[in-house]
């Protein structure tokens, strides 16, 4: 059973990924800070400085590529766990004297543990954790424009991912 995407179905949902509310507002910013000027400079009254707008559409590009590594790499990974799985779901364990899926098995032993953990029966510490990482100095150069497209993609996966999905 294969799913067919029509080209004008992921370029709409890449639009409307892009355009979500968590997205669009912060794509000036982002342009402003990879390229290493302010948004003054890039629309003032006398134009950008020489090289400016270059210097822009470089970084911007850079940033689009590491963008694109995060989610090719989340597709490739996605894709693979769903052969692994298509393969899984026909293991079988016998409980009882019952066979049981050991793929549905596994799921509904995770769900019943997050839900005590949801409910605060118990807390899982790992789930609980908050990570964050202040960055002292803008990242250098262009490598720094591909730094932040990685950081960017990882940053919003859970805002646009519904939409890709």
């Amino acid at each position: 059973m294969g799913l067919d995407v029509s080209i004008w179905a992921a370029f709409t949902a890449g639009l409307l990924s892009f355009l979500s509310p968590c997205v669009l507002p912060l794509v000036p910013p982002y342009l402003c800070f990879i390229a290493g000027t302010s948004l003054e400079e890039l629309t003032g009254k006398d134009g950008p400085a020489p090289g400016v707008q270059r210097k822009a559409l470089v970084a911007a590009a850079l940033f689009v590529a590491g963008f694109s590594t995060v989610f090719i790499a989340l597709g490739a990974s996605a894709s693979l766990i769903g052969q692994w799985m298509r393969e899984a779901i026909s293991w079988e364990v016998q409980i009882g004297g019952v066979n049981f899926p050991v793929l549905t098995s596994i799921a509904g032993i995770i769900i019943i543990i997050m839900g005590l953990h949801f409910l605060g029966v118990f807390r899982i510490a790992l789930l609980s954790r908050e990570v964050r990482y202040h960055q002292e100095a803008r990242p250098v150069g262009m490598v720094g424009a591909y730094v932040i497209g990685l950081a960017f993609a990882l940053g919003w996966t859970p805002c646009i991912g519904p939409v890709l999905a």
